[in-house]
């Protein structure tokens, strides 16, 4: 094993590596899904932390991306991926092992050691993954990027799914603030660290490709990224990024105390909704990745963005359901949406940025692109936990009013407060963002309703594959052939109006 870069990398190799990139990802997911997500915010809220607090804990993996600007500069310099990746990936997972102590400190030093710990690991992953991308890009093949992408976020996915699982039910059988509760978080995070250090010990294997020689003249950093903003379809590219992290993470990052606090639901509740959302993403994944190899990113974006910020402000129809079976359903078949939708978007939006880099200057482009977004994305969150308070004491409600005879009745069929203010204001900021996504060119687009003819295709062959039963398979073809039919017939009717109308006119004299 040897953390040096190779000068050549044989076909054989690179086929080994590319293996080993997907092996890795799956105890990186688990060592994520353990320690982030639903979990982080399960435990700062068994902490007691406030709504600030967990605002900054969301944004720490954005705000860390901001370390990515030094990172360029490092990785141009070392010119050894590998060896970055492996060292900041040791030295972040490093402070899992203190967030695993911080449920056994007094409440407001645990709360800090968590924050602090956040903080620090995500910027050693920003600083991994800035050589980390460098390296896939000049490691994978153009053409194969979607699907190793996909592949590796599959198992990712898969390992993600039956870690969420398991916390559900170990986290089930314990009372909220209890010992064994504290007990418990401890237990996930040291897990999430020994399954970290695995991940770190299989990156060291993965071959490297040499960078190309360092140039005699050295740029500094605004010099690495005044080209990719000079690229002015990577600028716009940079843009829609930025645009649509901040529409998503002004809310995104507060649906677990949204489902808790003001729907009343249990953390286990949350647990299994996550569950959902990653069995989507699963399914979802590998004809995402299909569909992006075939055609473009972009085309995949165009569906599956929007789909997201549905789901979004859909979030705002759960504060107007009572609590009961329909609400459950309700909040499972969105999650199910959201989950199909954001394996589509991040696949996407994760292969674009690589794809639109010149080959051999990846690290500049793709660190340009996300110290945007990280600004944005950071930002965002911490806006929404700031203004929670705010929005927690206003109230915007409709009143229908009804006179008759009998009396007067008041209706309210709609009734707004606090977190459905941002599921409403990321909406209209996602619409923002994809009207930026609509100005990138990208190599193979196609039209967004032949992306969905493509997408429908797909789910319908799957649906087909996982099927063995031709009644359920015949199912699958209904709604298709029943949409034909009525634009069959809607086209017909048209046009025999616009004969019937042509034949009005020819009739009126002159």
């Amino acid at each position: 094993m040897t953390l040096q870069p190779q000068h050549s990398v044989s076909e054989a190799e690179r086929q080994h590596a590319l293996g080993q990139v997907v092996t890795e990802g799956a105890f990186a997911a688990a060592a994520t899904a353990l320690t982030s997500g639903v979990i982080l915010t399960a435990l700062a809220m068994h902490l007691g932390a406030s709504n600030l607090v967990i605002g900054v804990l969301a944004s720490a993996p954005f705000l860390g991306q901001l370390l990515q600007a030094p990172a360029i500069l490092i990785v141009e310099r070392l010119r050894q991926r590998k060896l970055i990746s492996v060292v900041s990936s040791l030295t972040g997972r490093a402070m899992m092992a203190l967030m695993a102590l911080s449920p056994f400190l007094p409440p407001e030093l645990g709360i800090a050691a968590l924050a602090l710990a956040q903080l620090i690991l995500c910027g050693m992953g920003a600083i991994g993954t800035c050589a980390w991308n460098a390296w896939m890009r000049d490691l994978a093949p153009e053409d194969r990027l979607g699907w190793v992408f996909s592949r590796r976020t599959s198992y990712a996915a898969t390992v993600s799914l039956a870690a969420g699982i398991a916390a559900a039910i170990v986290l089930d059988r314990t009372t909220e603030g209890s010992a064994w509760r504290s007990i418990i978080f401890g237990a996930l995070y040291g897990l999430g660290f020994l399954a970290g250090l695995v991940s770190a010990w299989l990156t060291s294997r993965i071959a490297e490709p040499a960078m190309p020689p360092r140039p005699e003249v050295q740029l500094g950093l605004f010099g690495l990224l005044r080209e990719p903003l000079a690229d002015r379809n990577f600028r716009r590219l940079t843009i829609f990024l930025a645009s649509w992290q901040f529409a998503i993470n002004l809310a995104t990052p507060f649906f677990t105390v949204f489902i808790v606090r003001q729907l009343g639901f249990d953390m286990t509740f949350v647990m299994v909704l996550s569950v959902v959302s990653q069995l989507a993403n699963l399914v979802a994944l590998r004809n995402w990745g299909a569909l992006a190899d075939r055609f473009a990113n972009k085309s995949v974006l165009l569906v599956a963005a929007p789909t997201y910020i549905v789901c979004i402000v859909a979030m705002v129809g759960a504060s107007q359901m009572a609590h009961g079976p329909w609400l459950v359903a309700y909040l499972v078949v969105l999650h199910l949406f959201m989950g199909s939708a954001v394996a589509g978007a991040t696949l996407a939006t994760t292969s674009i940025a690589l794809k639109l880099s010149p080959k051999g200057q990846a690290t500049a482009y793709v660190a340009t692109a996300g110290l945007a977004t990280a600004v944005a994305a950071g930002v965002a969150p911490i806006l929404g936990g700031a203004f929670a308070d705010f929005f927690a004491a206003r109230q915007f409600e409709l009143l229908l009013r009804w006179t008759s005879p009998d009396g007067v009745a008041i209706v309210s069929p709609l009734r707004l407060s606090q977190w459905d203010f941002y599921f409403l204001i990321a909406g209209a900021l996602g619409l923002y963002a994809l009207h930026r996504l609509t100005l990138v060119r990208e190599k193979g687009e196609i039209q967004r309703r032949e992306m969905i003819q493509q997408v429908i295709h797909q789910t319908r062959r799957t649906a087909r594959n996982l099927s063995t039963v031709a009644g359920l398979r015949t199912l699958t073809y209904l709604p298709a052939t029943l949409l034909r039919d009525a634009e069959v017939r809607a086209r017909f009717l048209r046009l025999q109006r616009r004969r019937i109308r042509q034949m009005r006119g020819a009739t009126i004299p002159a």
